[in-house]
């Protein structure tokens, strides 16, 4: 799986003219960073003695921003006022590649800005600049007009990021679904409020644990009520799918026939603000290149596990989303290589999720060609593969003093390293079969050259239902004829 997302990432993101459209409350978000040394002698709060000003972008072109980093086309729809934030804004907007051409001034509100004061990485105090006032009629159709000429520009993406501060009132929300599904485009909502009846239709919602209790009416310390209420949302909503964001607990994809759940990757958390903006934009990344949802979900929830150990609001960049999954790829592959303890548990968590378990066993020194097809047409015998690995001691006991030539945990990492295998164990034993009986696997696979008879195991796997699965091997490829090669 991991190799699917890297190759997504580096293959196919920024390439292609396919572009996301961006709808929702755009905000401002400036932070004032300093020190705290004193406690200020006219009250008893704390001074910040400012080293640091930045500003960012917030709220709806955050997401842009993440979408713009990870090399998706982007364009936007908000509202912004006439004042100097939202020239900043815009600035910030542009620099980052976004399309701003459907960014609408209003002369009856402000440029929404959140200006926070943080004494080091501690928020001290946050001042809100916004208008509270309905949006005008005047206001409504002028938005309507820019949404629809975005619209009419035909994006293969359509992300609803409300805010709740006026910008997706229920009439502009429906209207923007209701030509998606026309126009078979994929629409994702970042949901705000009780009432989620106005994002009916969409494909899909992410919100997080708080909102979906609060939508549903549960409490939010009861994760199997609160899932079960928001698989009900989902059908009343007809949505494809209900991804709920919860925090250290991971992502839950909640679908029409399925629960699954994603648990979170960040190792530490500075500051939460934005990661719902990165979330849903990776998830809209994913899918627009290809990813089945459940799979673009995995990648949201890695760069939301990026973003959390950052102060403030930070957009991801591919760059940082595929160095993380390098990463994870090569610690990943490590992992692959356990000891009975830990195998049975996965095999036990493999089993309950109804996969199909799959083994092989060999020696695998000096690997060839014809080991790597014989490992991928045995892995396509199920869903989960596991090699039973000579240790050095029974190669030499099989095939002489002079073998292996490859020390045993170096074979083990360089197979953990092969997609087709999901777990590398070693044995000692002349013959895997303790190890087949303690797996109890599904299939167990030899090459060809073997009759059923002779497979070690085999009585013991069709004892329990499982199969004997004989796979051809590859003609002129042998360890043997490598070795003579090199002597001769």
């Amino acid at each position: 799986m991991s190799n699917l997302l890297i190759s997504t990432v580096k293959e196919r993101f920024g390439q292609g003219d396919s572009w996301a459209l961006v709808i929702g409350d755009l905000m401002l978000d400036r932070y004032l960073i300093g020190e705290v040394q004193r406690i200020s002698p006219e009250a008893p709060v704390p001074v910040v003695l400012l080293k640091e000003r930045n500003e960012r972008a917030g709220g709806a072109a955050n997401v842009a921003a993440n979408l713009a980093l990870l090399g998706i086309p982007t364009r936007i729809c908000g509202v912004v006022g006439h004042d100097v934030e939202a020239q900043t804004l815009l600035a910030l907007m542009q620099t980052a590649n976004i399309g701003t051409t459907g960014v609408m001034h209003s002369g009856e509100r402000p440029t929404i800005t959140k200006t926070r004061v943080l004494g080091g990485i501690q928020q001290m105090m946050r001042l809100d600049q916004e208008s509270s006032a309905a949006f005008s009629a005047d206001e409504k159709q002028q938005l309507q007009q820019q949404v629809d000429d975005l619209l009419a520009q035909q994006p293969a993406m359509i992300i609803l990021s409300d805010y709740a501060k006026g910008v997706l009132g229920a009439e502009l929300a429906q209207h923007v679904i209701k030509h998606a599904k026309q126009h078979g485009i994929p629409l994702l909502v970042d949901p705000k409020g009780r009432d989620y009846s106005k994002y009916r239709g969409a494909t899909a919602l992410t919100p997080n644990k708080r909102e979906t209790a609060e939508a549903c009416n549960v409490s939010g310390q009861d994760n199997a009520a609160l899932l079960q209420a928001a698989a009900e949302l989902r059908k009343t909503l007809a949505l494809d799918f209900l991804a709920v964001t919860r925090g250290e607990e991971g992502i839950s994809m909640i679908e029409a026939d399925a629960t699954s759940h994603i648990p979170a990757t960040a190792k530490q958390v500075f500051d939460v603000s934005g990661a719902g903006d990165t979330v849903i934009a990776t998830l809209a990344a994913g899918m627009m290149h290809g990813l089945p949802p459940h799979q673009a979900l995995q990648l949201a929830n890695i760069a939301a596990g990026i973003v959390v150990g950052k102060v403030g609001t930070v957009p991801i960049s591919r760059e940082e989303l595929l160095n993380t999954l390098l990463s994870a790829e090569t610690a990943s592959q490590a992992d692959k290589v356990c000891n009975m303890e830990t195998l049975l548990a996965r095999v036990a968590a493999w089993r309950q999720a109804g996969e199909k378990i799959v083994f092989t066993n060999g020696c695998f020194d000096l690997l060839h060609a014809g080991h790597v097809t014989y490992l991928e047409a045995a892995s396509k015998r199920g869903t989960r593969l596991i090699l039973g690995l000579n240790t050095d001691r029974s190669v030499s006991a099989l095939k002489g003093p002079t073998r292996p030539v490859i020390h045993e945990m170096d074979r083990a990492r360089v197979l953990a390293a092969l997609e087709a295998i999901d777990a590398v164990i070693l044995f000692d034993d002349d013959t895997p079969l303790e190890l087949i009986k303690a797996i109890r696997p599904d299939v167990i696979v030899k090459g060809s050259d073997y009759r059923e008879d002779q497979v070690v195991g085999g009585a013991e796997v069709k004892s329990w239902g499982g199969e004997i699965a004989l796979i051809p091997v590859v003609p002129g490829r042998s360890t043997s004829g490598i070795l003579e090669k090199i002597a001769s």
